[in-house]
This record gives C-alpha cells, structure tokens and sequence, in this order.
C-alpha cells in the first residue's frame, strides 16, 4: 500500500494495498478505496466515499460524503474490461454523486480542473468535461456528451448522450438538452431553446463591452437574420470576427447532431448587425 506519510486515514476507512494516496491527503470514515487508484496531494475524501478501480484524481480535490467514483457504466453494451475515470485537480464534487469510467476498452471519461458539481447526479461513461464548470444539483449527464470550460448547467437539467456544450454557455433549470448547445449563449425551456446571451456569465468572465457586443450581433445573424445555417456563419466570420466569434462558428461547423434552434418569443430582425437597444 502506497500512502504517503503525511496522509491522514481514519481507522474505518478501507485502502487497498494496489491503490496510491499521495501526500497531505485527508480520508474520512468508512470510505472505500480499491486497487489501482492514485490520488493525488492534498485531496479530501468525507466519509462514506467509495474510489472504484481504474479511478486518477490530481491534486486539491474534495469529494463529499455518499459520493462513487469510477464506477461501471451505465450501458447494456459494456463487458467489464478495463477503462478509466480521470479527474484534474481543484474540482469540488458534493454529496451523492457518481462518475462512471469508460464504456469501450481502455476508454476514458474526463474531468477537468476547477469544476463545482453539486449534488445527487451522474455524469456517465466517456464524457470529457473541461475546466471550471458549475453543475448544479439533480442534473443528469448521459454518456459521450462534451462540455466546455465554464459552462453552468442548472439544477435537474437533464443532457442526451453524444451531445455537445459550448464554453460559457447557461442552460436553465429542467432544461432536457437533446441538440448541441452553442458557446456564450442563454438555453432555456422544458424543450431546450436559446434566449439570447449568456451576459451574466459574459460579464463575471472578463468580457469587454466591445466582444459583448459583438458576439450579441453573431446571436442575431445566427439566429434571427433569416439566413440559412451555413450563409449566416459566413456573414459572422465576414463582419463580426473575433477570437470569441471564430470559436462560436467552429463549434457549430463541427456539430454532428445539429445545434439548439431559437423559438417560442424569437422574431425576425430585419438588420441583425444593427446594435440593439441595451448594447
């Protein structure tokens, strides 16, 4: 058993001799770490979390009570081969949460760094999700989905398998997300639609006035100008470019499964690139 000197491990708490504890960790009460499993410096454990095989987390980590990580997938086609749950460093996972590893042979399911996931969810086999990502309590994340750095998904949002969400982009609470969900912008709706940008977000991450602006007008000619799909990225790359905007239009370009349409109060706007009365 590979436990680095300076851990603290409670006399309850069961480690295999196969599993690696690195230095300044804490392990509470009654938790369950099995065989090749390495977690890394200064990582929390409250009691009653169980690390299943296969399972890496990096440094600075908290994971609450009732909390299982790395467990098999939730799939009819998995053989119980070996894959992987892998997970960065500074990530807060609360109470009663799961994780499952890869389906596929030596398949990998990834989480960043930074990442708040609230609790009483699941995030299912292959799912890569990026860097400070807030994931808010009762939401369910079915396998392959793909989410960018700093998006927040609400409380019981519930995310189709192979789906796709952009950096920054808010997904509203109850939302089922079945199509990709562009970057920077606002979904809502029991049948997700977007509903404009994600300002608030926008705003906390440092975004000047000027890109604010900018990716509000690639909202219009995206959304609203009437144009078909392919001409309204076009007129973005032509007229609005920008880091923020080039990101905005190869998401969208690389979407296999097509991406969230604007409907329900969305009307037509006759000059998308016109400013709008609140830029």
């Amino acid at each position: 058993m590979a436990i680095d000197p300076s851990a603290t491990v409670s006399p309850t708490a069961r480690i295999h001799a196969g599993a690696s504890i690195g230095p300044q960790c804490r392990i509470g009460d009654y938790c369950v770490i099995e065989q090749d499993v390495t977690l890394g410096p200064n990582c929390l454990l409250e009691p009653y979390v169980y690390l299943k095989r296969w399972t890496t987390l990096g440094q600075g980590n908290e994971i609450s009570a009732g909390t299982v990580l790395g467990s098999d997938p939730l799939d009819k086609a998995f053989t119980g081969e070996r894959s992987y749950l892998v997970i960065g460093d500074g990530n807060k996972i609360r109470e009663h949460y799961t994780i499952s590893r890869g389906t596929q042979p030596e398949s990998v399911t990834r989480i960043g760094d930074g990442n708040y996931i609230m609790t009483s969810g699941h995030i299912a086999h292959n799912c890569v999700l990026g860097d400070r990502i807030t994931i808010a309590s009762c939401a369910l994340i079915a396998g392959h989905v793909e989410i960018e750095n700093e998006a927040f998904i609400s409380g019981g949002v519930v995310v189709h398998q192979h789906t796709r969400i952009g950096r920054l982009a808010m997904v509203g609470g109850n939302t089922r997300v079945n199509s990709d969900l562009p970057p920077f912008f606002l979904y809502t709706d029991f049948n997700v639609a977007a509903r404009g940008l994600n300002l608030v977000g926008l705003k906390r991450a440092g975004f000047a006035r000027q890109e604010i602006s900018r990716l509000k007008a690639a909202y219009r000619v995206l959304y609203r100008s009437g144009l078909p799909q392919e001409q309204a990225l076009g007129r973005i790359e032509a007229d609005l470019r920008s880091e923020y905007t080039d990101h905005l239009v190869r998401f969208i370009r690389n979407s296999k499964r097509g991406i969230c349409r604007e409907h329900g109060t969305a009307r037509l706007t006759q000059n998308p690139l016109a400013p709008s009365a609140d830029d």
